[in-house]
């Protein structure tokens, strides 16, 4: 039995780890791939407090030892559901099942990916999905966006402030994002707009290099150079193990605010799976330190 039970080795669930091992909390963390959420992926980060510069995984690692050696427990196993008996929470495991008084889900979510040959080895060369990461490195080079709702034109604007170019790449007819914003980019003289095409290959040795585009009206492929893409197509969160004590809006976050209650005592969301307007790794920090504090006090009732 601990005190909380923490799904998710992100910053969230890491930092909420953190506050409630020092609140002298039993803590165990259940991951199911790698340490240190999706922050791992940026080669550099600048905007995190207390650090110049650091990069993702070194960040992530930190947060990792410091966990560790505050005495959270971490075991890697793949959750599959969480019941609520009333007395304590059972989180049912693909090895095992694991019983706290609290739980935190801290989940995350992923950027929806393009899904083609190679993607991941780009990624850090080429391929980003974060334009406020990532932006400054192709400062006076060419990139294109791939999306056209509002995080892609949003990015776009960002990256015409010191890319030489920017092209966003719309599957569809127009954007879908806000009027406003695509005005605000026709006006740039940097920027363009290639629609009704698709991305089919990415091309490249160690960097990406080139793109393979097909125009979905004609069926016609072409080449097309740049120095990297930012793939802006959404978020996928994974919540669906979570239905049962949490309600998810319509595109799968779990319904939670800034004090990450959920509709389940006991259960708290945090982090990038819960509904909110900014996704950073310090927002996510945050949640994980009111959702711990918050689990704390529960479990302290419990007792």
């Amino acid at each position: 039995m601990y005190d909380t039970v923490i799904i998710g080795a992100g910053p969230a669930g890491l930092t909420a780890a953190i506050y409630a091992r020092r609140a002298n909390k039993s803590v165990l963390i259940l991951e199911k791939e790698s340490f240190g959420g999706q922050i791992t992926y940026s080669p550099k980060v600048e905007n995190y407090p207390g650090f110049k510069e650091i990069s993702g995984s070194e960040l992530g690692e930190k947060l990792v030892e410091q966990a560790l050696d505050l005495g959270a427990e971490i075991e890697l196993d793949t959750v599959t559901g969480i019941r609520d008996t009333g007395a304590y929470k059972i989180v049912q495991g693909e090895h095992g099942e694991y019983i706290g008084l609290s739980v935190i889900i801290a989940a995350g979510s992923r950027h929806r990916q393009l899904g083609l040959p190679r993607e991941n080895d780009f990624i850090g060369n080429g391929v980003s999905y974060c334009a406020l990461c990532d932006g400054a490195f192709y400062k006076g080079r060419r990139i294109a966006v791939i999306g056209g709702g509002n995080t892609a034109l949003q990015d776009a604007v960002l990256l015409a402030d010191t890319c030489e170019h920017v092209t966003i790449i719309q599957n569809l007819s127009s954007c879908t994002g806000e009027q406003r914003l695509v005005d605000k980019l026709k006006a740039r003289t940097n920027v363009d707009f290639i629609f009704n095409t698709v991305v089919d290959e990415l091309e490249g040795d160690d960097e990406l290099k080139s793109l393979m585009l097909s125009d979905t009206e004609s069926g016609k492929t072409f080449r097309f150079p740049v120095d990297g893409i930012f793939v802006a197509i959404g978020q996928q969160p994974e919540n669906g193990p979570f239905k049962g004590v949490c309600r998810l809006s319509e595109n799968g976050y779990i319904v939670s605010g800034e004090d990450t209650l959920t509709g389940t005592e006991g259960v708290y969301a945090a982090g990038d799976c819960r509904t909110k307007n900014i996704r950073q790794v310090v927002t996510a920090c945050g949640d994980g330190a009111a959702a711990a504090l918050a689990a704390c006090r529960y479990a302290d009732s419990k007792k």
